[in-house]
């Protein structure tokens, strides 16, 4: 697969604002840090399509992307950062519920952990969630440039290990910063995609 066209079309909370549910939509979640803006913007050869924020856990909107005219991105507000407050906390909660239960056009899930670390409780929360909505599968090892290729995949296997992940979901290691592992990623949202009944 090659982005020619990526742009913003919806920047929402409130689910009577989404796109409409005419294409293939494949949304990207992760803890607030893990690089998830960097990751996009990456993969759609935009520098600034999605915003890095300085401030972790301050994005509160879905931000939707149209791509080639074909299929769109969901960007999840991150999730798991400790200042937050708890009403903001059910405040995700709620939008995320929303998120998964009425959008039809979802056909899979992306998520984003950090590849130096064990993936966190909150993280093995949202592969949970994501296996009941049964949209999990895919996971993007992110900041692969941070470790060496040995200790790669000692920590793709761990990542599998703690999110109990099936023989044949996938884990993709991606540096957005050396832009490594952007072939694989695309080629496995092409897959994706392709796959769809709808599409």
């Amino acid at each position: 697969m090659k982005i020619k066209k990526a742009e913003i079309v919806a920047v929402t909370a409130d689910k009577k604002q989404y796109p409409p549910d005419d294409r293939p939509e494949v949304a990207f979640a992760g803890r607030s840090n893990v690089g998830k803006s960097s990751l996009l913007n990456m993969l759609t050869g935009r520098r600034h399509l999605a915003k890095i924020s300085g401030s972790p856990g301050k994005t509160r909107t879905i931000n939707f992307y149209e791509i080639n005219d074909d299929f769109r991105i969901a960007d999840l507000p991150g999730y798991g950062y400790a200042k937050v407050s708890r009403s903001v906390s059910e405040d995700w909660g709620r939008m995320m519920e929303t998120y998964f239960t009425v959008r039809q056009s979802l056909i899979q899930v992306i998520q984003l952990v950090d590849i130096r670390h064990e993936p966190t409780r909150q993280d093995v929360q949202m592969y949970d969630y994501l296996r009941y909505h049964g949209l999990q599968g895919t996971v993007v090892a992110t900041k692969a440039d941070k470790i060496s290729k040995s200790q790669q995949q000692k920590a793709v296997n761990t990542i599998r290990g703690v999110l109990k992940m099936d023989a044949d979901d996938e884990v993709i290691p991606v540096s957005a910063l050396k832009r490594t592992g952007r072939e694989e990623l695309l080629d496995a949202i092409d897959q994706i995609i392709s796959c769809d009944g709808s599409n």
